[in-house]
């Protein structure tokens, strides 16, 4: 068993003894609404959004990009679960504006190995073989954190499964601070109709 195997089932293990009454939370969240926001470890949406287990939903991906799969867990959160208002959080410092969808694609034809950063820009660590399907995939790179949020603010806005009257707001995570920083071009392109 690998260190980090055993320190999540001990962890689970705790968890488990002081589960109580969290076994009652009903499906749908308590708030009714939803977050989407990046995979960044350095954000924790329960805390600098103060959440409790039960109260809203939370999707994350890589940049907390509006990625079809993104819209398809909106969407379902709204249908399915009632949610009425929904956050598109970025962050300052995201690894998403460290690479270019380019950059990505050379990396991967070259290695399957992890990459390395340094001042010189990106490097493979490992021998190939790589793979050439990433220059398929659109990585949603982000060039200015202002401009992906409105993006995918505004991607989410349009998008038909979508409702009109579901508020959408635009925000950055500041990771020095942890303040949340309206982005007003996001939250007027996410105004509800």
């Amino acid at each position: 068993m690998s260190k980090i195997l055993e320190e999540v089932l001990t962890a689970n293990s705790s968890y488990v003894a002081n589960f109580g009454a969290k076994g009652e939370l009903a499906l749908p969240p308590a708030r009714s609404f939803a977050i989407l926001t990046c995979m960044d470890a350095r954000l924790d949406p329960a805390k600098y959004a103060g959440l409790a287990e039960g109260d809203a939903h939370v999707i994350r991906n890589a940049g907390g990009r509006a990625s079809d799969d993104a819209i398809r867990s909106l969407v379902i959160s709204y249908k399915l679960l009632g949610t009425r208002e929904w956050f598109v959080i970025h962050h300052t410092h995201c690894g998403m504006e460290l690479f270019t969808n380019e950059i990505m694609s050379g990396l991967l034809a070259s290695s399957l190995k992890t990459a390395s950063i340094d001042a010189n820009g990106w490097h493979d660590c490992g021998e190939g073989p790589g793979c050439k399907e990433g220059k398929y995939i659109n990585w949603l790179t982000i060039k200015t954190q202002e401009e992906s949020v409105a993006e995918d603010v505004t991607r989410i806005r349009n998008h038909p499964l979508v409702p009109k009257n579901i508020p959408i707001y635009g925000y950055i995570y500041d990771v020095k601070s942890g303040k949340l920083i309206e982005v007003p071009e996001a939250t007027t392109a996410g105004k509800a109709a």
